[in-house]
């Protein structure tokens, strides 16, 4: 495969503003010139991308179907139900299964992870892996880095009595897969600060929304429990 890329030079003005940033923050005006073409263009802003805290995280709250999430995997640790973790094979979401799975094992222990074969299965969701969680009797499928087009396999998952927890940044076509939830910010009627979030970053919202939910859980049992203590 070939390419043939069009270079245009810096025009002075943008030679001049590079410089001046380069010297602010104590970088080659080079890389400054690369932080201002995405649009971080002042100082603060630079800080901000290279030192970011977590008051600056994006709302959780705000993204898409979150909270079908979130209630969909309550229910199934309610149930007691089998669920799978299941991720891409590159770097986005083998970190992003690890994440999932390493957070849900701190309360779950119904659970397991499945990354298909790059070469057996390709890409995406495989009938393999389907017909593997049913005998494994998974009732609940979080599929990470991939899956916003899956549609004829989330179909098929459904008829063997699986659902499905989306978590994909590629772009969606028009048709959804008719899964619990899907968590992706490319979607038409979604475009917040989140929009560029990869697999990992979905997921680590999802992550930090949970946290939420299980911590109001514990304050409200805690609360339950020392009325019922002072009643007695």
């Amino acid at each position: 495969m070939h390419f043939k890329w069009n270079y245009e030079p810096p025009t002075s003005e943008q030679r001049t503003a590079a410089r001046e940033l380069g010297e602010k923050i104590g970088m080659s005006p080079i890389l400054a010139d690369l932080l201002i073409q995405r649009g971080i263009k002042t100082e603060s802003a630079a800080k901000r991308f290279f030192r970011p805290m977590l008051n600056e995280l994006i709302d959780p709250f705000l993204m898409n179907d979150m909270d079908v999430a979130v209630d969909r995997l309550n229910d199934a640790m309610g149930r007691k139900e089998r669920i799978m973790v299941y991720g891409d094979y590159d770097v986005d979401g083998c970190t992003a299964v690890a994440l999932v799975y390493k957070f849900l094992q701190q309360f779950y222990s119904n659970i397991e992870y499945y990354i298909p074969d790059r070469y057996e299965e390709g890409y995406g969701i495989s009938i393999k892996a389907l017909d593997y969680a049913a005998e494994k009797d998974v009732k609940l499928i979080i599929v990470l880095d991939c899956g916003v087009k899956a549609i004829k396999e989330i179909s098929y998952a459904k008829s063997l009595g699986i659902d499905f927890i989306v978590c994909d940044h590629h772009v969606p076509d028009d048709e959804l897969p008719d899964a619990v939830a899907v968590l992706n910010h490319k979607l038409k009627a979604y475009t917040t600060s989140a929009e560029m979030l990869e697999g990992i970053g979905r997921v680590f919202a999802l992550r930090v929304k949970y946290s939420h939910c299980i911590r109001q859980f514990i304050i409200g049992h805690m609360m339950v429990t020392h009325d019922e203590v002072y009643a007695q």
